[in-house]
């Protein structure tokens, strides 16, 4: 998605409550998008304008995560790909996809989400990613995790929740995946980003398909959030 003025769409449509419409689009289903209101719009303003005087990290964060899971769902269509939270700063999960084998019905794959909006990548993946896929793997929140996918499996009915999730209990159909932004070009490349996500076989052990890491490069990473929060903001008005 090369096109700002088209990911400012996108991102207006699930901060109206429309990720349903977005997620067929990115799956390649051309449809007219449901009818919103004038509440709708303001509240969905509302989410992407930061108050007088209040930072922009919980904006910022946000708009993030919205783009990680539209990434998600675009690379991985027929994946069920959890929607953004509409609350900010919200205390669970960046993000949840399930993938589901066909044959056994039960969950294969379960990958976890952490979207970090940051101008200091590295300082924020040692001391804030690494602890809490730590504890992830040590069987923290597993609570959380197994009431999190059941709500994303009440999507598909034509699947049994109950079998689907007997699978999570073990490790290695827990996955990562790490998304961040990064401003400076010595993370870009392959020596870099090895450098950038360095320990992250140490905390989630076994195969590579268990650890992913992305990258978004943007200079000045707050002005850029801003503008592209004021794209939105411009179309939602419109």
């Amino acid at each position: 998605m090369q096109d700002e003025t088209e990911l400012a769409e996108r991102i207006a449509r699930v901060a109206l409550g429309q990720s349903r419409h977005v997620a067929k689009i990115l799956a390649g289903l051309n449809n007219s998008p449901p009818p919103s209101t004038k509440a709708a719009q303001a509240a969905a303003i509302k989410l992407l304008t930061v108050p007088e005087g209040k930072e922009t990290w919980h904006r910022d964060g946000w708009i993030f995560q919205t783009m990680s899971w539209l990434v998600a769902t675009q690379a991985s269509p027929s994946s069920l790909t959890r929607a953004p939270h509409m609350i900010l700063a919200h205390k669970g999960f960046d993000g949840l996809q399930l993938e589901i084998d066909q044959t056994t019905g039960r969950v294969s794959t379960a990958v976890i989400f952490e979207d970090k909006a940051t101008s200091n990548p590295r300082q924020t993946i040692t001391g804030e990613v690494w602890p809490e896929f730590k504890l992830l793997e040590s069987g923290d929140r597993e609570n959380v995790l197994t009431a999190d996918v059941s709500a994303l499996l009440c999507t598909r009915p034509d699947v049994d929740p109950d079998k689907a999730i007997e699978n999570i209990i073990w490790k290695q159909v827990r996955h990562y995946r790490l998304s961040i932004t990064v401003g400076s070009q010595d993370f870009t490349s392959d020596e870099g980003r090895k450098q950038l996500f360095k320990g992250y076989d140490d905390i989630a052990i076994g195969d590579v398909t268990r650890r992913r890491g992305e990258i978004f490069y943007v200079e000045k990473l707050r002005p850029w959030m801003k503008a592209l929060a004021g794209k939105t903001i411009s179309f939602l008005s419109s």
